[in-house]
């Protein structure tokens, strides 16, 4: 399906839930680092926000177009 035939509804909604998922799991992975004593480390950190960026790309990158990467 083409990246225009997605209402522009349903591609700001794609958006804002992949932008809150990354915003949600990557402070938090920071945060969780910090509170246990840097038991995640900083590669535990990259790597979370690594997963959840590819994991927002395959799951609404079709519907928006992924310009979410674009923070």
């Amino acid at each position: 399906m083409s990246l225009n035939t997605y209402p522009l509804n349903k591609k700001l909604w794609s958006e804002f839930i992949g932008t809150f998922a990354m915003v949600f799991c990557g402070c938090g992975a920071m945060t969780v680092n910090e509170i246990i004593g840097g038991s995640i480390t900083h590669v535990g950190v990259a790597i979370t926000w690594g997963l959840i960026v590819m994991a927002m790309i395959y799951a609404f990158g079709e519907i928006s177009g992924a310009h979410l990467i674009q923070l």
